[in-house]
């Protein structure tokens, strides 16, 4: 069995922690942690668990369970390929066999594995609770489907229509699925970057290492120095405290999480931080690793200073994986691949295609609540709802296809806090706290863009964040005047703080990046 849970539906009920105790634990006051693979034993209680959920979170999985629609196969879609087998990739393929979709099905990927959950990897994973092997996500069907696994796409031709791979083959399609995600921005030095002790982030083999590093024996480290306080550096400077390990923050920006939630909330996280044992350094960058007989010894900081350390986290953001696509035709940039409302790809000249789609963290797409404008999302649940939308669409006809009008949502767990979001904070003038207490740690922030809520984020006060999303929906004025519980005495809204594009992003997970499908910038 495997399990996952949609942390943007959790609303820290804890029923599951009542059910399956040995599965689910919750930590501090809302934040759940679970194991991905439960034993035999636990099995049935996961069932009870999963069934009991209010908010209906828990996805285990289903082979077998369902019966399956009626086949069908829409005109021109009977080869269908899908490059990126993550988390999209495979929730696509699962939709296209519920659509009723029965021609040929291939799923490409550079990793040698099947499928599996990236969020666990810097909290659970990392921390031992469980192994980074065991997060595979949760199958809802035998999709029946061709897995060339290991292989990288590396060129795509629109005019034979067939995707070009690393090996030499190519792989025809009539309808193509482009699901290639962001892959972990590397060490801007490679010889420094070639260090034993140095790191990133993303991948389940990159878990793994840095897991093994972490925890005893002879490896132990010193001290971990973290480069980028974004959500993923955040994260592994929280395991790494968790594990008793001294921990040193470098981040160029003001604060942490800036680039995800201004100055004004990321100031409150820095507080965070540094309770927490954090030497957390802002506005200071790296300027050298130095190491001796091929291992990391020492950081070279802006500030002067120098550290001892024998593990370095770079997390310094991601580079979405468009490289293969750049003489394709289709509309590429280092925001993304740009697609319409229904998934569709743009070509260079601003048309939209009509069997190219586009889902997950590499898809670039209009959003009607935020101006039309075109975000760039690295959302779990985006990309599950986008790649169920493009699913569909792709064996609908035009009357019968579906918008993609998902509302950006976002969870971190962060030294024992749950930090969860709705909306683009990052798209505001203003800030203010409409709920709860800084101090304790329980609080709800609503952000503004002249004069309208665009979006609010909690710290363990998540279960009001429905409300919000509401206010968002119907563009209700900012700031919000309604009377709620716990509504501090003076509610007086502040600017936002939001850094420029640029220092953004390093670590945003949702970036406004204007109206036009063929923008091409260079984020240095």
């Amino acid at each position: 069995m495997h399990v996952v849970v949609d942390l943007t539906k959790c609303q820290g009920y804890a029923q599951c922690a009542f059910l399956a105790p040995s599965a689910f634990q919750m930590q501090g006051d809302e934040a759940l942690i679970y194991d991905p693979e439960p034993t035999e034993q636990q099995r049935e209680q996961v069932r009870r668990a999963a069934a009991a959920c209010p908010v209906q979170a828990i996805q285990i999985d289903r082979l077998a369970t369902q019966d399956m629609p009626p086949i069908h196969t829409a005109p021109g879609a009977g080869r269908i390929v899908i490059v990126g087998a993550s988390l999209a990739g495979l929730r696509a393929a699962e939709a296209l066999r519920e659509e009723g979709y029965a021609g040929s099905l291939t799923l490409i990927d550079d990793e040698p594995h099947g499928p599996y959950d990236r969020p666990p990897l810097s909290k659970q994973a990392l921390s031992g609770k469980i192994r980074p092997e065991s997060t595979g996500l949760p199958r809802r069907h035998d999709l029946d489907a061709q897995w060339r696994l290991g292989v990288r796409a590396v060129g795509l031709d629109l005019a034979i229509r067939r995707v070009q791979l690393s090996d030499g083959s190519s792989v025809p399609f009539d309808r193509l699925l482009i699901a290639t995600g962001v892959r972990a921005r590397p060490w801007p030095d490679p010889v420094e970057g070639a260090l034993d002790g140095m790191f990133v982030l993303r991948t389940r083999d990159d878990a793994i290492r840095l897991q093994k590093r972490l925890h005893p024996g002879s490896d132990r480290p010193e001290r971990v120095l973290v480069v980028g306080a974004g959500f993923t550096g955040s994260e592994v400077a929280s395991t790494c405290r968790s594990l008793g390990l001294d921990v040193t923050v470098a981040e160029a920006a003001a604060t942490p999480l800036a680039g995800a939630l201004g100055n004004v909330i990321g100031s409150i996280a820095a507080d965070m931080q540094r309770e927490h044992g954090v030497d957390l350094r802002c506005g200071v960058t790296v300027e050298a690793i130095e190491g001796s007989d091929g291992r990391v010894r020492r950081a070279r900081l802006s500030d002067g200073s120098s550290l001892d350390v024998d593990v370095v986290v770079a997390a310094l953001g991601g580079i979405r994986n468009v490289e293969w696509l750049e003489n394709s035709g289709l509309a590429v940039g280092p925001w993304g691949v740009a697609c319409d409302a229904g998934c569709r790809a743009f070509d260079v000249n601003g048309l939209v295609t009509d069997d190219i789609f586009v889902a997950g963290d590499v898809a670039r797409a209009p959003n009607a609540m935020f101006g039309y404008q075109f975000l760039a999302l690295e959302h779990w649940a985006n990309a599950v709802a986008q790649a169920e939308v493009a699913a569909h669409n792709m064996v609908s006809d035009e009357s019968n296809r579906w918008p993609h009008v998902h509302m950006p949502k976002f969870w971190s767990l962060q030294f024992g806090n749950n930090i969860k979001s709705v909306g683009v904070p990052t798209f505001a003038d203003e800030v203010v706290i409409t709920q709860g207490s800084v101090e304790e740690r329980r609080f709800t922030a609503a952000y503004g863009y002249k004069g309208r809520i665009t979006g609010a984020v909690a710290f363990n006060h998540a279960k009001w964040l429905p409300f919000y999303q509401r206010l968002i929906e119907q563009a209700a004025p900012f700031p919000p005047e309604f009377p709620t519980v716990d509504r501090p005495d003076d509610v007086l809204p502040v600017p936002a703080e939001v850094p420029d594009q640029q220092l953004m992003a390093r670590d945003a997970t949702v970036v406004v990046t204007g109206h036009r499908p063929t923008l091409v910038r260079s984020i240095g």
